[in-house]
Parts: structure tokens; sequence; C-alpha cells
């Protein structure tokens, strides 16, 4: 084996580095979009406010759990590693399969062709102007992290700080109405709430805009310390994007008013017009391309610790196993990731909507697997009762409970409310199915040759 690929992972990342990584993953281009059709949904301006501290609350259970996972397992495979030791290398080749043709890749793709919708407002490029740099921006960022880990912690703390920056000017955009002349529109006077269908499909929103904590679980092996660090790596970035969330949410509601919330298209860009003028709209659309690739980067970052995983376990995906000990990384593994994110990228350069056919994509096939996650809990608990834990989830069972249930309400809202984008991303799924064939194959010889 090469010199520059004989490494494994190593605790090389900070808790600050952490904290950079999984607050530019979750505060991505969902809270510069979703709170509009949140507010249609809410019925009322305090139900509206009160749903984001709810989603805040959801996910801090959600990441507990993951705490007392990723302590027990620390494993650059992340998820994958806990499926596997929950249900067995078989059900974890089916996640790994679908976290690099739909989960993963998906999120890679949507989130490219955002940045390119804007950066096609700004570079026209023709008809398949925003796909061309969504392209483009995939390939400069999987290069950027094949060269090392150092340069990718790098490009996310640039970009996760132009996150906080929008953040912060929508909040200072709030003051700045609050302390002119002119007097927001009210929002108090709204219609009643639709009921709890309609304030369940807001949930929907505000959880795919808290998404993308999870992706803690696959820096567990490269965390400083990382067993104490997980726990506050989680629950310390979920606490500040819970903050900043609802006061940027509260910000939206001030400026606009409930009613204009719920019928603004382009709601920052809105909201930092009324505050700023029309500079103050193109300075935010530049910050929104910002915050893009800041999600972007993390996902790229993360999600090619599962090929690794992948390529460790199975020989005939050795080359992707590979750990580049000159750049402290997966290299390998990029380049996979980055080549099927291509490939969307060229199949949705054919879709009419393309953020709502990747989020019908990918949305199914993740909470499904999530789902699995949240019950490997209980099954870790059961196997090994009095196995020592350095970390134990609090309130235990009941955090899990909630954790599950959670789960499987947004498994079936993302089947029950979405269109055929979803069979695809279910189809894509059962496509992989041969590796279960594959992985029993490949056990028997094991088993054979001991």
């Amino acid at each position: 084996m090469p010199r520059d690929e004989a490494g494994a992972p190593r605790e090389t990342l900070s808790l600050v580095d952490g904290l950079v990584i999984v607050v530019g993953m979750v505060v991505g281009i969902g809270i510069f979009a979703t709170p509009s059709l949140v507010a249609q949904f809410a019925g009322n301006s305090w139900l509206y406010l009160a749903l984001w501290l709810v989603g805040g609350a959801l996910t801090l259970v959600g990441a507990l759990c993951y705490a007392e996972l990723a302590t027990a397992f620390p494993h650059a495979g992340g998820e994958y590693h806990f499926l596997s030791r929950a249900y067995g290398r078989g059900m974890a080749l089916m996640f790994a399969w679908a976290r690099c043709t739909v989960i993963q890749t998906g999120a890679i793709a949507l989130v490219a062709f955002v940045y390119g919708d804007y950066a096609q407002s700004i570079l026209p490029l023709g008809a398949k102007g925003a796909a061309i740099h969504a392209a483009f921006i995939i390939v400069l960022f999987t290069a950027v992290n094949v060269a090392g880990t150092m340069q990718g912690k790098t490009a996310q703390k640039i970009f996760t700080s132009m996150d906080i920056t929008a953040l912060l000017m929508l909040v200072v955009a709030g003051l700045v109405v609050a302390f002119s002349a002119r007097a927001p529109v009210p929002v108090a006077a709204a219609p009643a709430s639709g009921g709890t269908g309609q304030l369940g499909l807001a949930m929907v929103f505000i959880l795919l805009t808290y998404g993308g904590w999870n992706e803690a679980a696959y820096l567990s092996a490269e965390l400083r310390n990382g067993k104490r660090s997980m726990v506050r790596l989680l629950v310390l970035s979920i606490l500040i994007v819970t903050v900043f969330y609802f006061l940027v949410a509260a910000a939206y509601l001030y400026v606009m008013g409930f009613d204009g919330l719920r019928k603004s298209n382009a709601i920052a860009a809105d909201v930092m017009r009324a505050a700023f003028g029309p500079s103050g709209a193109t300075l935010i659309a530049l910050f929104v391309c910002g915050s893009a690739i800041s999600t972007l980067n993390a996902t790229v970052f993360t999600g090619a610790r599962v090929y690794y995983a992948l390529g460790r376990d199975l020989p005939g995906l050795k080359f992707f196993g590979a750990w580049s000990a000159r750049g402290e990384n997966p290299s390998h593994a990029f380049l996979l990731q980055g080549a099927i994110a291509l490939l969307l990228v060229v199949l949705g350069a054919f879709s009419r909507n393309v953020f709502k056919t990747m989020v019908e994509y990918t949305s199914p096939v993740f909470w499904l697997f999530m789902t699995m996650i949240a019950v490997s809990i209980f099954i870790f608990r059961r196997r090994d009762p009095d196995r020592a834990l350095s970390y134990r989830v609090p309130l235990y069972p009941l955090t899990p409970i909630i954790f599950t249930a959670t789960c499987l309400y947004m498994l079936y809202s993302s089947l029950a409310y979405t269109g055929m984008g979803a069979l695809f991303g279910v189809g894509a799924l059962l496509l992989g199915t041969p590796l279960l064939l594959i992985n029993r194959n490949a056990t028997a010889v094991q088993g054979a040759a001991e």
C-alpha cells in the first residue's frame, strides 16, 4: 500500500472543529426558505414560534440518544457501525448503499442545486446553467476535501462564519425595524390552526430545517477526547442552532407580520429589503450562497466516512477503505461520493422542481434508517445490560421512545405527503438488495476458511 494511504483515523478534530462542522451542516438553506411554509401550516403566530422551540427540543432528544451510541461505539463509519452491531452487517450494507446512492449524495446534489440557482442569477450559463454551477461546486469541494482534513475544516470555518453572519444580519434587520419609525405589521391577528394534521406538516419542515446534526456520529473516531467531547458537541450544537433559529423566526415574524410571512416566497430577502432596501436583499442572497456551500462542504466531509467503513468490510471495495495518512482522510471515498453526486446532478438537470424532487428522493429512506438507529438503543441496552457506558441517555426509556416516535412519524409523513421522488428513492434502496447476497456469500467463504 502506498505510503500516503497507509494511515488510519486519528483524533485530529477539536471540539470547536466539530461545532463548526455540525453547525455548518445544520444551518443550511432551510432557515432561509421553510419558515414561510411553517407559518402556512401553523395557523397563528404563537404556534409558529412555539413550533421552532419544539423542533429544537425534539432534535436535542435525538442528539442525546446519538451521544450514547457514539460514545459507546466510536467509529469513522458512524451510523453504519451502529447498525452493523445492532442488526448485523447485512443491514449495515443496505444502509451504506442507501447513504451512497440516496441519502448523502442526494443531499449533496440538493444543496449544490440551491447554490446553482443563486449562482446562475449572478453568472448565467444558459438553460442548464444551474446544473453546471452545481456540478462545478461539487467538483471543487470534493477536491478541497481530498487535499486533506485541514483544508476541509478550514473551508468549513470560513463558510460557517458566513452562515452565522447571515443569521445575525436577519436578527439585526428585525432590530432595525423595531427601533425605526416604521411600525411592523401586527403579528398576533391570525386565523386559528387548521388542526393537528397541519401542525404535523409544519413539523416536517421544521425538522428538515434542523436536519444534519446526526452527521456528528461520523466524527466520533476523529474527535479529541471523543467520549467526553461528543456529548458536548451534540448538545452545544443543537442549543446554538435552536437559539439562532428562534431569533431569526421571530425576526421574520416581526418584520413581515404573520400574513406577510405566510405569503413570502423569499422571506430572507424580503426581510432584508424591508430593513435595508434593495442592497440588503442582494447582500443576503450572497450569504445564502455561502450558506449553501457551508452545508455542501460539511456534507462532503462527513459523507465519505461511510464509504471508508464499507471498503473496510467488503474486500471488493477495498480501494475505498484506504485512509490517507498524508491528508488524514478517506481520499478515495471522496472520489466515489463525488462521482455519484455528479450523476444525480445530471439526472436532476431534467427535473422541473429539483428541490422538491431531491427532498422526496431522500426523505423516506433517511427516516427509515433513523428509526432503526433509534430502536438500536433498546437493543444494545437489552443485549448487554451490564455494559459500562461513559454516557447514558437521561430519562431512559422515555427519551429514546420519544426519538423513535418522532422518526416513525417523519417516515410516515415523508411517504404520505410526497410524490414520485419518494418512489425513486425507495426503488434505489431496493436495488441494493443484492448486497445481502454478496454479504452472505462472503460470510460463508470466511467461515469455511476458518
